[in-house]
């Protein structure tokens, strides 16, 4: 099996160099049948594929297939050709292709091998890439073979395209095993402060960030025959509440840079006065990412190529049925009977996933939304040119028209939490009875007491295996992102009641708004990003809870964020890996704390102990979790959600009785001055190999 499981973890390789060639660092080589050729080298590619394997002293033999699959719609994506899931028709192709995929038999894996070599040789490389990842994760037979880490596969997607020069020069130049000094790549290479959306390019262009967006999309794909693909619990919810912490997350940063909060895109025929200059080259279709240019306005789309037809005019139709859903607190199925609307399924029809209960009324408002935002520069193909980064899962996060068009969403959403429809919580499911927190702060190691502090660190990231057609050994680029120093929580708690459990629940927020006054609840609410959520025993009388920043609930580390699947198993890096590929879905652990001020950021911290038996969930099998995994924002493979509570209690619904936060507080809670402080400097990061 492991043999096998390295077989398949091979596939990933150098996504644009065919498999007629070596792979991975030891230089295996997949023995080809003839069945498995790529169309373009049927003539002479089991002589290619022979001769390399003279000097292979790994090989790996490949069970010819009966039947290999034709895939008569994925087929027709050119190699070159960039992909994004928000165009319909490379919808229908993913589909195609996973279904395929899935298909195999689960006692049949020399076949399933076989299937995805032929896959891989003959389709595009990142919809191969896409629907293999998401196969493998779904298959209950390969559940457990890691995914490679998307920014070394096609690292095109994440750093600036002048890299790619100085790498393959590295590469070609310096001798395997011989140290290979890093590219060092600027902070300052999409635009200058000259744009003040530039200030914020530090965390929309994050690495870690964009791969939390790219590997939640992996986990949660909207479309697929097999609908229990999509169909995980509370998955619309889900949809809404980790998109609406990211936009909570970036107003805080906007905040601490001196701008006021993201605008919502809520007039689709208004300019569009944000531009966006992304510097990154496809390597796959060899072409630049199209920029957007500054007061650029949603167009009709006409691409047949990419199965779009949609107008402004469709969106709006659309949108008004939507709000008359919210405003009525029902949904009309397409037998025109009446369902009573909820928050998972209105995160269903927004998106839209194949689970809208009426796609034909409700339509595919936010996928539609990021097309016409992708395709201002060509609605009707006239250019023959491909969409912008916001379409792409792995590039989106980086455009700052992303989280205007997020803003919109997030307020949709929010319309529904403060209509009649969902009643605000009464005080007997905030409280706790007979458990009162008496005091919560945070220390940090070395710094003083409430006070969080954030510096900047420089950390290298391996090219090398997507680095097609280059010599083999690392080649490294360093980056500089923002971190912070570890922290902990000390809670203090008295119990007069029995022995219980309860659950923890840690926000932070900006203590003042934009123009330093006080929030008003309504506000503030939106403003709160959850930190940390876990369950925890309570023995009766006094109780401290401690809780380190790294196992927060919501986080990945960083060793999981940057994995290397082929360091070895003595590698002191290798503790935390993923050992199955929900545990790579989640926040980085590195942008946990935002950025502060050099001069320090007032924040408040909020601390609630809620009631454990409203918030317990019966698991079906009662087991652990067998890796670090970031369950608030990814939820548990092939479980319920770990918390009964709406996402975000207790401030995902308004007040009605009271109208700041200190109001807000129950015994069971505790809010806590504290401040956020940039020290700005760079550090290396001492994971980072040796020079």
């Amino acid at each position: 099996m492991a043999a096998l499981v390295k077989s398949f973890q091979l596939l990933f390789d150098r996504p644009n160099e065919p498999l007629i060639t070596p792979k991975g660092d030891k230089g295996t080589l997949f023995q080809l049948t003839e069945d498995l050729l790529p169309k373009d080298y049927e003539a002479n590619g089991l002589e290619l594929n022979n001769r390399f394997g003279d000097d292979a002293d790994d090989k790996i033999p490949l069970k010819p297939l009966r039947s290999p699959p034709r895939f008569p719609i994925a087929s027709q994506l050119p190699v070159d050709s960039d992909f994004s899931l928000f165009l319909p028709r490379h919808q229908e192709m993913a589909t195609e292709v996973i279904d395929t995929l899935l298909s195999v038999p689960t006692d049949q894996l020399q076949d399933l091998l076989s299937t995805c070599v032929y896959a891989r040789g003959n389709l595009n490389p990142q919809l191969f890439n896409y629907c293999y990842s998401v196969a493998l994760m779904h298959r209950p037979d390969t559940k457990n073979i890691p995914i490679q880490n998307f920014a070394e596969t096609f690292p095109s997607k994440f750093l600036d395209s002048q890299v790619f020069a100085q790498a393959r020069e590295t590469a070609a130049v310096v001798p395997r095993g011989v140290s290979r000094t890093p590219i060092i790549i600027p902070r300052d290479y999409t635009a200058t402060d000259l744009e003040e959306e530039h200030r914020l390019a530090y965390w929309r262009e994050d690495i870690g960030i964009n791969l939390h967006h790219w590997h939640w999309h992996l986990v949660y794909p909207f479309t697929a025959t097999d609908r229990s693909i999509v169909a995980k619990d509370r998955r619309g919810e889900l949809f809404f509440y980790m998109h609406q912490q990211i936009i909570a997350r970036y107003n805080c940063e906007r905040l601490n840079n001196s701008l006021k909060r993201v605008k919502k895109f809520s007039n689709w025929r208004e300019p569009i006065p944000e531009a966006y200059f992304p510097k990154l080259d496809s390597l796959t279709s060899s072409r630049g990412w199209p920029p957007r240019q500054a007061n650029m306005t949603w167009q009709d789309l006409n691409r047949p190529v990419d199965g779009l037809n949609v107008t402004i005019s469709d969106m709006e139709k659309w949108r008004r049925n939507l709000e008359e859903a919210v405003s009525m607190g029902t949904v009309t199925l397409p037998n025109g009977t009446k369902q009573p609307l909820d928050i998972d399924m209105l995160g269903n029809m927004l998106e839209a996933s194949i689970l809208s209960p009426n796609r034909e009324l409700y339509g595919s408002v936010h996928n539609n939304g990021h097309s016409f935002s992708a395709y201002v520069h060509d609605p009707n193909h006239r250019y023959l040119e491909s969409f912008g980064v916001i379409a792409d899962e792995a590039t989106t996060m980086r455009d700052p028209f992303f989280y205007r068009w997020h803003a919109w969403i997030d307020d949709f959403f929010q319309k529904f939490k403060e209509s009649t429809h969902v009643r605000p919580y009464t005080r007997s499911e905030l409280e706790n009875p007979g458990v009162q927190v008496t005091s919560a702060s945070i220390e940090t190691t070395g710094g003083d007491r409430n006070t969080l502090s954030t510096f900047w660190m420089s950390s290298d990231v391996d090219l090398s295996r997507g680095l097609d057609f280059s010599n083999r050994g690392p080649v490294y680029a360093r980056f500089t992102h923002l971190n912070h120093r570890p922290f902990r929580y000390v809670i203090n708690v008295n119990n007069t009641g029995s022995a219980r459990r309860t659950t923890v629940r840690i926000f932070i927020c900006p203590k003042v708004d934009e123009r330093n006054l006080a929030w008003s609840l309504t506000d503030q609410r939106k403003m709160f990003i959850e930190m940390d959520r876990f369950v925890t025993p309570l023995k009766s009388g006094q109780n401290t809870i401690t809780r380190e920043s790294s196992e927060s609930s919501f986080t990945i580390p960083f060793e999981q964020t940057f994995r290397d699947l082929s360091v070895q198993a003595d590698d002191p890096r290798r503790q935390d890996l993923a050992a199955f590929n929900f545990c790579g879905c989640g926040w980085p652990q590195h942008m946990l704390v935002p950025k502060g001020t050099e001069a320090g950021a007032p924040y408040v911290l909020f601390i609630m102990l809620s009631n454990y038996e409203l918030d317990k969930i019966e698991q079906p099998d009662g087991s652990e979790m067998s890796c670090k995994a970031a369950s608030s924002f990814c939820g548990l493979r092939d479980k319920k959600y770990p918390d009964a509570r709406a996402m975000g209690f207790p401030f995902d619904r308004p007040s009605r009785t009271v109208t700041n936060i200190e109001d807000f507080i129950l015994p069971n809670m505790a809010l806590t001055d504290i401040t956020i402080r940039l020290n700005n400097v760079t550090e290396p990061n001492p994971r980072n190999p040796r020079q």
